[in-house]
């Protein structure tokens, strides 16, 4: 939507925040590359964005893979293959660093504490994500009330997600939403 190419922005951007989110992944950093690519830059829609994120998520393997999607749309081959990498090179450097300084075989105060730190905020994380794509997706008040409503059944019981999937697109066959 921009004349420049913003392979280069895209790239430190997606490869400053993949050096925060190891560990917690697409839910770490779903919510601030659409915020950059929609919302920032105007590089993509709403709808391109949950668009990318939602065929990413269908396809077979990482689910992280929305990001050289999102790469590819906002600037071509190029922008998908330094968002791949910007996204995979510095969580893996920084995961190997760790390894291999942490003492063999001793897990440790910091260990502990960030494990327990990364629960919550991946928590956090993961609500974020999804009231991005809910208010890019959701037409009205009846679609709230239906994401609502099963996330409260996912939260509550061991019913199948995909099961709920099923259902609501079952509702909007019917124009019930």
């Amino acid at each position: 939507m921009h004349d420049e190419s913003p392979v280069l922005d895209l790239t430190l951007h997606i490869a400053l925040l993949a050096v925060m989110a190891v560990g917690g992944g697409v839910i770490l950093i779903a919510p601030e590359v659409s915020q950059f690519v929609v919302g920032a830059r105007h590089w993509l829609s709403n709808e391109q964005f949950s668009a990318a994120y939602a065929i990413a998520q269908a396809a077979p393997g990482p689910n992280l893979l929305f990001i050289s999607f999102v790469g590819w749309l906002a600037a071509g081959w190029a922008g998908a293959v330094c968002a791949t990498l910007a996204v995979i090179v510095p969580s893996t450097a920084l995961t190997l660093a760790i390894i291999k300084a942490r003492p063999e075989g001793q897990e440790g105060r910091f260990s502990r504490a960030l494990g327990q730190a990364f629960a919550p905020m991946s928590i956090g994380f993961l609500v974020a994500t999804a009231w991005i794509f809910s208010q890019s997706s959701n037409a009205d008040w009846r679609a709230d009330a239906l994401t609502l409503t099963c996330a409260g059944i996912v939260l509550r019981s061991k019913l199948n997600p995909v099961l709920l999937i099923a259902l609501g697109a079952a509702a909007g066959m019917l124009r019930l939403i």
